[in-house]
């Protein structure tokens, strides 16, 4: 049936790959196939694309996949991942425009390098620039909502948009894109800034990251949501989760809204620790706890 489906799909420039495993490319490194992977050539190959899909297949776009749970049964229709032809990073002033599949880091490498302060934050930020527009990514003082000027997209019906910053209506880890639309490419404005204050910054930010985070363990970044005026972490902590254990999944140890695959765990582990610890929070404080990560697909 997945293999069905990738071959009664439109025609892409691009590669289209039957029942490809979605594991392997998640940072925690769990979770069953999509029903058709497909990775576009360009801007153009995915508008062509989509404007000739049906509508009732369902779409979804992944970036570096860093912020996800695939669940172990897979997902079914069409998984879209920006790779090749969406990494594109160029200067111009205090500006600089990204295609959506360029990783945060790596943007804020080109701006550090050309002298434009602002966009420091970016590379505490483990993701792509297409995923920190859709949720507004954040950390370390920065957010995608102060420093965006416009953002290019691509329509479930195939169309190429550019909106504005003020058409994105956006919140706390949150942004208003139409349904179904891909994130292309963006234009972030920092500006002029001493290089080795800058590069000074990104130390900082790098070096509390290692002293703070498991950055070196398969995880999945930040868990939840911080409430209004709280700290999801110190709400975990308090209600006696740091180090809970479910199947191979564990609570992190050094940071408590982190969640970890300590080798062996299923994207069910994961996810049913994930809502244990929601449970527990909620007796213990009255606070419901948000999900941060993204979680796609069907239980095994």
């Amino acid at each position: 049936m997945m293999a069905h489906l990738a071959d009664a799909l439109p025609t892409l420039r691009g590669r289209v790959q039957a029942s490809a495993p979605l594991g392997p490319i998640t940072w925690f490194r769990v979770g069953g196939p999509a029903e058709a992977l497909v990775k576009p050539s360009s801007t153009r190959d995915l508008a062509s694309f989509l404007h000739a899909l049906p509508d009732e297949i369902p779409v979804v776009t992944i970036g570096a996949a860093s912020n996800l749970i695939v669940r172990d049964g897979g997902v079914q229709g069409v998984v879209v991942k920006l790779a090749r032809g969406f990494n594109e990073i160029s200067v111009d002033g205090d500006h600089v425009t990204a295609g959506a599949g360029a990783l945060d880091l790596t943007v804020a490498e080109h701006a550090a390098a050309a002298g434009i302060a602002g966009l420091e934050f970016l590379s505490g930020i483990p993701g792509t620039i297409g995923g920190a527009v859709a949720m507004n990514a954040g950390a370390y003082g920065g957010e995608i909502a102060e420093c965006l000027n416009w953002v290019e997209i691509v329509t479930r019906a195939g169309e190429i948009v550019r909106l504005p910053v003020a058409q994105l209506a956006f919140g706390y880890r949150h942004s208003t894109l139409p349904p179904g639309a891909v994130v292309v490419r963006a234009q972030l404005r920092g500006r002029h800034g001493d290089t080795t204050a800058i590069a000074q910054r990104m130390g900082e930010i790098r070096a509390s990251r290692e002293a703070t985070q498991p950055v070196r363990a398969r995880t999945g970044g930040s868990t939840f949501r911080n409430p209004d005026d709280m700290k999801a972490w110190e709400l975990i902590d308090a209600a006696g989760c740091r180090g809970l254990v479910r199947g191979g999944a564990q609570v992190s140890e050094k940071h408590c809204n982190f969640l970890l695959n300590t080798g062996a765990a299923t994207a069910a582990d994961i996810e049913d620790l994930g809502e244990e610890v929601r449970v527990r929070v909620r007796e213990a404080s009255g606070v419901s706890l948000q999900w941060e990560i993204k979680r796609i697909g069907v239980p095994a």
